[in-house]
């Protein structure tokens, strides 16, 4: 008898002697592993024959393990773990890294093919593990083993404490071999599955389908929540036929993976934000997760923007425009305006008898404008009507958010809008997010993070540089409740052969004209001047009340936010700088918007100064001052009319509390002025206008040179109805004489709109005439086929959620001082699918610098804060606005030089497109529907697939690979941990780290999916150049590249926290290197 310690004696080492040629072995384990045939392989290819049992059901059929799992459980182990162990234990991770699996297990399969035979037990009962060796001059037994794997011969490490094994000799041996045969040949006792075992060795070394790779790759990932992930109480019930609806047809599959990660959102944690970039058709996105909700009975609210009211209402009514009338989706229309209100008639409802808690959906357009959560003493917010009222009190109600910009340069933009969400269950949705830390603490730490970023060189504050610095759980947050594409993101990673293509975007256009001839007019400059000189009293009358009085209307209209005071001579001075900020954008229109505005505001300014002068002649009975509050949410607001119905009411003061002498001063100053100003702009009539006489030879080139063949289509937008009154005056009788073309005025409302065409002139028919195959004019209004509008301006109620890529070019007339707000007029044609292969921007500025175009508007547009900082606590007012204002200015510097594109182009700001893991987890659950769990898979598998020039993925390899260390996950950066993946190129730099997951998960959809074949030509040069696997060298030494890189990122992630996390991250654990990985697949760019 000899012992076997695995240290200093190994087994692995008395086999290779014992085993000679022709031998006979009869072996009983509970595990196989190719490489233990790799380290014997020259002894074993000799022998004779090998016999070779499993003592629990392995590689059986399922019937037979689920009958013992319900009579014996307790005997019962789970065969997968046996089969796994095939390709190597926990033990032998180090020999599957040098990636030679695919040549031991080929040699291994044949090898099984010529001198092995398999069976397994399929009864409850056990069978002693040994090792049986007939070498025809002597007989040896080793008893007791576990496996028969590298790690049980010796020659890897395991974590045993100590380990001995019995060598048997003479007699012994034979009572070993009786028991073994009897047990061999009793076919009731054990099944035969060499078959199934070579089978299962030979999947490690044939080609692979790259689209079987990226489902390998996603079931590993996110096998530990696939329960939740595939849970019926939060996926899509496909029994309600949504997806035979008309809107799902006509969604493309970027939008049907949204629609139902959506729905999942929904389901799961109440609320979801769409914030997909501009052009990617959010409302159709919206309309098919309605259409799932109305299928199921439920009552769905829409809350919109009053200008974009007819994006939603002609989808809900019977009309010829209504392309989804069938599908039966009942919604109603509200605007965000209405929130609040007790009375009066909206889009056809009663708001005194409005119920507004009976919707089990609500659907809130332009969701951004419920960014402010303020509360005020005894006074109800639309956010807090919107909560309270719609979203808790009723029925439990689902919120669905529409944005393109969700967050602007503060994190509680986000958190106030996910609290329409959570509304009071906060504890409820913070379990459901499977994050460390609350909704809250995520935000303020993000916050904190931007407040830092503020504070660096404008060239150092990078997007990317703040993402990066934020934790794990903000990107877990923006997973788990929003859906943001960039439609860059689109473009590169789906597949859209069956979408169409973007349109090529020419250089954008930059004209600077001045108003009129400089000889005889003044310059932007000094009437920007002049208007800085108003002192705009009529809109603050507290500034005029007199000191002993200012107490009694401070008690009456200043209100409480949250620790401090809004205070009404503040709300006043806001108002100032809106109605300065109002006059400087109409000067910036055209010249005709700005005559209307002074002569409005000069006869506000004569009206009170009458009315003091009644009031000193005892003339009048009116005694007070009105002024029409406004809503905080108006603030900020690009559209702001100080006509709108305010749910605040007015503002009452007493004349006789005024110091009116004052008041009177500044308004005739100010009357003077507004006439000066007034008088000075009748000077130019149609003729002098140079930036009209411009935009009439922009017109001229395009109808004489089309940027595509015979396309006229021109689309000129402004922000005031004003404006495009002026430009239809003087251009539809331009061209319809010169050119025989119709044009077309849009404002929203239909008495706005007009056309030099006959018939009805209501918006949708106007747009099907202005770009008939969008929207399906021959369809929805046959008996205007052979009509047409070439010439369409427009305010900004139609620079949303309409489809007009027909038309090729976009006419800025005037430039918004909201970039967002250009980039979206720009998608009404810059849209996927269109007919054009060239479009063009073209943007009109004022004739100043751009430094002195925003320091002009920047000493207006600087906030006047309504709430005092230090009350709030807030340390950010200061560091955002100047975030704000130097990325506006990156914006508009952008897109002057032709360079602005897309908005995520722009750094400086924060951006949550292209986070998210969604279509990522829709795909593995829609695999596993169609194809079940893929179980007993081997590690290591690869797949060759092609690089792409056009997409930018380069040559290399991505590796897919899990760390067997627990705690090594430092500053909570990687979001998949404990898998890792990694791209290198072939030279071994890394393209992206593992902290990159989306992007490189992104590489890997894109190159995989759909390619349910291996790739011939690929696969062939793949195998010369490894020589059919026999040559591993190259991507065995870019595998310890990918483990050096994530020590790289860990090491400098470790010197971070040390200095903002304190010294815990010393004690941390640590990557040693490549053992402390398994490789799980690997995907081959070629």
């Amino acid at each position: 008898m000899d012992l076997f310690d695995n240290k200093t004696k190994l087994l692995g080492d008395d086999l290779k002697k014992s085993i000679k040629p022709n031998s006979k072995i009869k072996i009983v384990a509970s595990y196989f592993s190719i490489y233990a045939f790799e380290a014997l392989k020259d002894e074993l290819s000799k022998i004779g024959e090998l016999q070779f049992i499993f003592p629990t059901p392995t590689f059986v059929s399922k019937g037979i393990t689920d009958k013992l799992k319900k009579e014996k459980r307790e005997y019962y182990i789970p065969k997968h773990m046996n089969e796994n162990m095939l390709y190597g234990t926990d033990f032998e991770i180090r020999l599957r890294n040098q990636l030679t699996q695919k040549v031991i297990a080929k040699e291994c399969a044949d090898w099984v093919k010529n001198k092995v035979t398999f069976k397994s037990n399929i009864t409850p009962n056990g069978i002693p593990n040994f090792i049986y060796v007939d070498n025809g001059e002597n007989e040896s037994v080793y008893m007791p083993i576990n496996g028969f794997t590298s790690t049980d011969l010796g020659y890897e490490k395991d974590n045993m404490m100590f380990n001995l094994i019995n060598k048997l000799d003479g007699d012994y041996t034979r009572q070993f071999f009786n028991q073994f045969k009897n047990v061999w040949d009793d076919d009731a006792t054990l099944e035969d599955v060499t078959t199934s075992i070579t089978d299962y060795i030979s999947s490690a070394y044939i080609d692979n389908a790259p689209e079987y790779i990226y489902f390998i790759t996603l079931y590993n990932i996110f096998n530990e929540f696939l329960d939740d992930i595939m849970s019926e109480d939060y996926m899509p019930n496909e029994r309600t036929g949504y997806k035979n609806s008309i809107i799902w047809n006509k969604l493309y599959n970027f939008q049907r993976d949204g629609a139902i990660g959506i729905i999942n959102k929904l389901e799961k944690y109440n609320g979801c934000i769409l914030a997909d970039s501009v052009g990617l058709g959010k409302t159709f996105t919206a309309l098919a997760v309605m259409k799932y909700y109305a299928s199921r009975n439920k009552n769905i609210l829409v809350l919109t923007p009053k200008k974009l009211a007819n994006n939603w209402n002609k989808y809900r009514d019977n009309v010829k425009t209504n392309l989804f009338y069938k599908d039966g989706i009942h919604f109603d229309v509200l605007y965000h305006t209405d929130l609040g209100r007790k009375k009066g008639i909206s889009n056809g409802h009663d708001l005194s008898q409005f119920n507004w808690d009976n919707y089990d959906l609500v659907v809130i357009d332009e969701s951004h404008n419920f960014r402010n959560a303020n509360s005020y003493k005894d006074k109800e917010t639309r956010y807090d009507f919107l909560l309270k009222h719609v979203m808790n009190d009723g029925v439990k109600t689902k919120v669905l958010m529409l944005s393109a910009t969700p967050v602007n340069n503060r994190f509680n933009d986000l958190k106030n809008q996910l609290a329409l969400a959570y509304g009071e269950n906060v504890n409820e949705f913070n379990e459901k997010l499977e994050t460390e830390k609350t909704v809250e603490t995520i935000l303020k730490n993000a916050q904190q993070q931007f407040n830092e970023w503020s504070k660096l060189p404008v060239e150092e504050r990078t997007s990317k540089r703040l993402m990066d610095s934020l934790d794990i759980d903000f990107s877990i947050l923006l997973d788990n409740v929003t859906i943001a594409r960039s439609r860059k993101h689109i473009t590169k990673y789906y597949d859209t052969k069956d979408i169409g293509k973007f349109p090529t975007r020419l250089r954008p256009e930059s004209y600077y004209c001045d108003i009129a001839d400089s000889n005889d007019f003044l310059g932007y400059n000094d009437i920007f001047e002049s208007l800085m000189g108003l002192t705009m009293g009529v809109y603050a009358p507290m500034d005029y009340v007199q000191p002993s009085k200012i107490h009694k209307y401070e008690e009456l209209y200043d209100t409480n936010v949250g620790r401090a005071t809004l205070k009404q001579v503040n709300r006043e001075r806001a108002l100032q700088r809106l109605m300065t900020i109002n006059m400087l954008k109409r000067l910036e229109s055209c010249v005709d918007s700005f005559r209307i505005t002074l002569k409005k505001i000069k006869e506000v300014n004569q009206n009170t100064l009458k009315s003091i002068i009644d009031f000193e002649n005892h003339k009048s009975e009116h005694k007070n001052y009105e002024l029409n509050q406004i809503d905080e949410d108006d603030f900020d607001n690009d559209d702001f009319d100080i006509t709108n119905e305010s749910t605040l009411g007015k503002v009452k003061i007493d004349f006789a509390d005024m110091d009116l002498k004052l008041w009177k001063n500044d308004l005739k100053s100010d009357i003077d002025t507004l006439d000066t100003l007034y008088d000075l702009m009748m000077i130019v009539s149609p003729d002098k206008d140079l930036k009209l006489r411009k935009l009439l030879s922009l017109i001229d080139n395009k109808i004489n040179n089309p940027i595509n063949p015979n396309n006229k289509k021109v689309l000129i937008f402004s922000a005031f109805a004003d404006t495009t009154n002026y430009l239809y005056d003087n251009i539809s009788s331009y061209v319809k004489d010169k050119y025989g073309l119709n044009t077309a005025r849009i404002q929203g409302a239909q008495s706005g709109n007009t056309a030099t065409i006959d018939g009805d002139k209501e918006t949708d028919r106007l747009l099907a005439l202005f770009s008939p195959k969008s929207k399906e004019r021959d369809v929805v209004y046959p008996n205007d086929k052979n009509v047409n509008i070439d010439i369409l301006i427009a305010t900004d109620c139609i620079s949303e959620g309409q489809n007009l890529q027909d038309c090729d070019l976009c006419i800025n007339y005037d430039i918004h001082w909201n970039p967002v707000r250009i980039v979206q007029r720009f998608g009404r044609i810059d849209r996927i699918g269109s007919v054009n292969e060239y479009i063009k921007l073209i943007n009109f500025w004022p004739n100043v610098s751009l430094d002195s175009y925003i320091n002009l508007n920047a000493r207006v547009e600087n906030r006047m804060k309504l709430v005092d900082a230090t009350a709030t606590g807030d340390d950010n007012i200061i560091s955002s606005e100047q975030a704000d204002l130097d990325y506006r200015k990156q914006q508009l510097k952008k897109l002057q030089d032709g360079d602005l594109q897309d908005l995520e182009d722009v750094d400086g700001s924060i951006t949550i497109t292209d986070l998210g893991l969604n279509e990522f987890r829709m795909d593995v659950v829609s695999y596993i529907k169609e194809h079940g769990e893929p179980k007993n898979i081997p590690n290591g598998l690869y797949a060759v697939v092609r690089h792409d020039d056009n997409a930018n993925i380069q040559k290399g390899v991505i590796y897919v690979l899990k760390n067997k260390v627990d705690d090594i996950n430092i500053g909570k950066k990687n979001r998949l941990h404990p898998y890792y993946l990694v791209y290198l190129d072939e030279q071994g730099n890394v393209i992206n780290n593992h902290m990159e997951v989306k992007q490189i998960l992104d590489v890997i959809r894109k190159t995989c999916k759909n390619q349910t074949e291996p790739i011939k030509d690929l696969c062939h040069q793949f195998s010369k150049e490894t020589k059919d696997g026999y040559k591993m060298d190259k991507y065995s030494e870019l595998l310890n590249r990918s483990i050096e890189s994530i020590i790289d990122v860990k090491e400098s992630n470790d010197i971070y926290s040390l200095f903002h996390n304190g010294s815990d991250v010393l004690f941390s654990g640590n990557i040693k290197g490549l053992d402390d990985f398994e490789l799980i697949a690997f995907v081959v760019i070629k």
